[in-house]
């Protein structure tokens, strides 16, 4: 079940940091930096021949470092290839908390690898469904497919748009004004909605573009995107920055909660704020901007 179906606190994912799953320094380093979710990469950044040895790096640190509350991902190599079952039931038996597909078209896609990860668990002993899953979509008939993605399996915890091979698959390019992933933006966004998920951005490759950046930022905060996945870790107080919440909105949602306590106090199911009605989606509202802000510590 996801998040919101159990009831449970929804996680924050403002920021999702790729860490080379070849690279001993950054891996080791990765949990200092603040990052609300850690990806170790398996598959982009790592070379054909270095593989394995990657596999066996990612592993070990997940035994064996620190990462403090993070939560941790990995990106595995796909199913197809040589890799990607290896990747599974490697990560799997350390404890990862999220497999990350690359390059989801299909439902089909989100099956297959969840049966995989059946067959660690049963492996290794660890409870079935303790593993979640999270799916990149990083091609036009991956983002057609976004709704049926979304809702393949409980254990997805969210869809992530992949840009790079998108705007390859759509023959374009990147854009300063982001024209070109507007759609793809739109459907992934509306497809982790309706079935109760977390959405996540794309990259920013260009790191030293901190206005570039900033912009990007902004505008996936206000299309209603959970976070952004970065590259560098100079770009994880940008995010946390800009989705911290203002001193009006952590006021407003102050008096909300308030007017609930007061409505519960007084036996009353009906809450009221300053004469008008509060129904559940501005409690929702209410709840996710003081969790935000307690994870900025931020005051008004």
């Amino acid at each position: 079940m996801t998040e919101q179906q159990t009831g449970a606190p929804e996680r924050l994912r403002r920021t999702m940091m790729f860490v080379p799953g070849n690279n001993p320094g950054m891996i080791k380093d990765a949990g200092i930096y603040g990052a609300d979710s850690i990806m170790f990469d398996l598959e982009d950044s790592v070379s054909l021949p270095q593989k394995d040895a990657a596999r066996m790096l990612v592993f070990e640190a997940l035994q064996n470092v620190d990462f403090g509350s993070a939560e941790l991902v990995c990106r595995i190599n796909d199913l197809h290839s040589e890799f990607g079952r290896a990747d599974v039931f490697a990560v799997v038996r350390a404890g990862i908390d999220v497999i990350r597909l690359p390059k989801t078209e299909t439902a089909q896609d989100i099956i297959d690898v969840e049966q995989v990860i059946v067959e660690a668990e049963e492996y290794f002993g660890i409870p079935l469904g303790s593993t979640r899953m999270m799916a990149a979509i990083e091609s036009a008939r991956g983002v057609l497919n976004a709704p049926e993605i979304a809702r393949s399996s409980t254990r997805l915890i969210g869809i992530a748009l992949g840009a790079e091979d998108y705007v390859t698959d759509m023959k374009t390019h990147r854009y300063p004004d982001g024209q070109e992933l507007f759609f793809a933006r739109s459907m992934i966004l509306h497809a982790a909605r309706a079935a109760g998920i977390a959405a996540f951005d794309t990259v920013y490759s260009d790191v030293e573009n901190e206005e570039g950046f900033r912009h990007e930022v902004e505008l996936i905060h206000e299309l209603g995107f959970d976070g952004k996945s970065c590259i560098n870790p100079r770009q994880i107080p940008i995010v946390n920055e800009i989705y911290r919440p203002s001193a009006k909105e952590i006021t407003h949602a102050e008096q909300v909660l308030a007017a609930i306590e007061e409505a519960r106090a007084k036996g009353s199911g009906v809450i009221s704020l300053h004469g008008k009605m509060v129904d559940k989606p501005v409690v929702a509202r209410a709840e996710r901007t003081m969790r935000l802000a307690a994870a900025a510590n931020a005051t008004i």
